[in-house]
């Protein structure tokens, strides 16, 4: 047998399988809403740990920096004080003042930039120290957030392990309804539920008010609404209005309070005074 073309359903057909689809996205959510925060909390993790390993990776950088900063340092070192052994070896070499304080100033020198380079590689130390301090914090932060999210993804996998079979199916019936509803009717009703912070996109009217933001519905409307012929919405949240009865939904007819009857008096005449006394009519006999 043929499957009936969506846009051959009528304007009931179209809002019966509308709500139908609408009650299944909304057992959907519930599912998901037993996970709570556990998966903003598992991202945030996630998260802080890409952070903190890319800080990681900085840190080394800067140390193996300053630590090829010294080797130079060092090596500077090295070649001054070849240089200052060399001139003190020329001292004894000189012909006149002039070669004696061009050497000296040159031993003076090399001192000075020997002493420069002790300082620089001192000063290296103190940033490695630093650095390898905030390495140690870094990694112990990821250690502790790495025990923290392997705690929460293990919580986590209970709750879905739990639901994942009544949310598989109700997924599945979800996209058996898709198919019966027209292309455009169903993007107006993912957009409309996209929009809305109850994730409702149909909604039946209740107490003449509109089910989704509760603001009255005219009598006409709500006439219009009970005879099926169009899809109509609500003219101030934008949701698609259904009859309770079409919905399968039982309301409440609120009941009237019968007025209380009063008791009638009737007035008589004293026989003495001939004031009229009211006396209730059910004590006249």
């Amino acid at each position: 047998m043929a499957k009936k073309d969506p846009t051959d359903l009528s304007v009931e057909e179209k809002l019966k399988t509308l709500y139908q689809l609408q009650t299944t996205l909304s057992a959907i959510d519930e599912k998901k809403a037993l996970r709570g925060e556990l998966p903003l909390e598992v991202q945030d993790l996630e998260d802080d740990i890409a952070g903190l390993n890319t800080r990681v990776e900085k840190i080394k950088g800067e140390i193996e920096d300053f630590q090829q900063a010294v080797s130079q340092k060092k090596s500077e070192i090295n070649e001054a004080q070849a240089s200052v052994e060399r001139y003190k070896k020329q001292l004894d070499d000189v012909k006149n003042n002039r070669e004696y304080d061009t050497l000296t100033k040159e031993i003076e020198f090399q001192t000075l930039e020997i002493e420069l380079c002790n300082k620089k590689i001192r000063e290296a130390g103190i940033k490695v120290e630093e650095r390898q301090n905030d390495l140690k914090h870094a990694e112990e932060l990821i250690a502790d957030r790495r025990q923290a999210l392997e705690e929460k993804k293990n919580e986590l996998d209970e709750i879905i392990d739990e639901t994942r079979a009544e949310e598989e199916r109700l997924k599945e019936k979800a996209k058996d309804l898709e198919i019966k509803i027209e292309p455009r009717l169903l993007t107006s009703f993912k957009r409309i539920r996209k929009n809305a912070r109850n994730g409702l996109g149909i909604v039946y009217v209740q107490r003449d008010a509109c089910g989704g933001c509760f603001n009255k519905i005219p009598p006409q409307r709500q006439l219009d609404i009970k005879m099926h012929k169009k899809i109509i919405v609500c003219e101030y949240c934008g949701r698609i209005m259904i009859d309770p009865e079409l919905a399968g939904v039982k309301t409440e007819t609120p009941t009237e309070e019968k007025p209380k009857r009063k008791r009638a008096i009737r007035k008589t005449r004293s026989t003495k005074t001939g004031e009229l006394k009211g006396v209730p009519t059910d004590r006249l006999s």
